[in-house]
């Protein structure tokens, strides 16, 4: 809140000098962030300083109630603060002990691991068969557990990483599928169900083959 919110004249009669500032918040002298207290307070002191000028009390009682009926705007539609809740959210223990199990890694690791599950979404795309995509599908395990493998050089744990992160990627694209996703028009055929959840489920575990340490 400013120091002081007008200033007075020699004259009997006071004239508020803010009486044009057109902000509400400017000709009360306060800020934005100012509490209902302060608000009323500062209207008040306005009021009693410049009770002879009934322009200047107009301009008082206008800018209050435009800052009233603007605070009770915002507390029935309050604003999300999208920023502020990624932060928390990113901060947040849980997402951190997420984000500790990934990585970046290098280039040529992003490229290769890129390359081949894009491969496997393109030949589950144009060779579907009556089954489903079984065979891509498995080929994408694999893939997996090798390049976990060749990242972690740890045979456990690429087996273990890998069949879990196929596990909660095939469980999350069905969800996905439907829960959240309407049907895909170029995605046609009998077996669309199933490729589509087989594309969800190789981002996922292309994901987890590059980034999971």
């Amino acid at each position: 809140m400013d120091a002081s919110y007008g200033d007075m004249s020699d004259g009997s009669t006071a004239i508020f000098p803010r009486i044009n500032v057109r902000d509400p918040y400017k000709r009360l002298g306060i800020s934005r962030e100012a509490s209902e207290e302060e608000i009323q307070a500062a209207r008040n002191f306005l009021v009693q300083k410049y009770a002879g000028h009934k322009p200047s009390i107009d301009a008082i009682e206008s800018a209050h109630d435009k800052i009233i009926m603007q605070k009770f705007y915002e507390r029935r539609n309050p604003k999300i603060d999208i920023k502020k809740k990624v932060r928390e959210v990113r901060q947040s223990r849980v997402m951190q002990a997420v984000m500790s199990r990934f990585q970046t890694p290098s280039t040529k690791i992003i490229i290769k691991t890129s390359v081949a599950f894009l491969v496997i979404g393109v030949l589950t795309v144009l060779f579907p068969t009556e089954e489903g995509p079984t065979l891509q599908v498995a080929i994408s395990l694999i893939a997996t557990m090798y390049f976990i493998h060749e990242r972690l050089k740890s045979k456990i744990r690429a087996f273990l990483y890998g069949a879990g992160a196929f596990i909660f990627s095939w469980l999350l694209g069905t969800f996905l599928m439907v829960a959240v996703i309407p049907p895909i028009p170029i995605i046609k055929g009998l077996r669309s169900f199933e490729v589509t959840t087989s594309l969800i489920t190789y981002v996922l575990l292309w994901v987890s083959s590059t980034y999971l340490k």
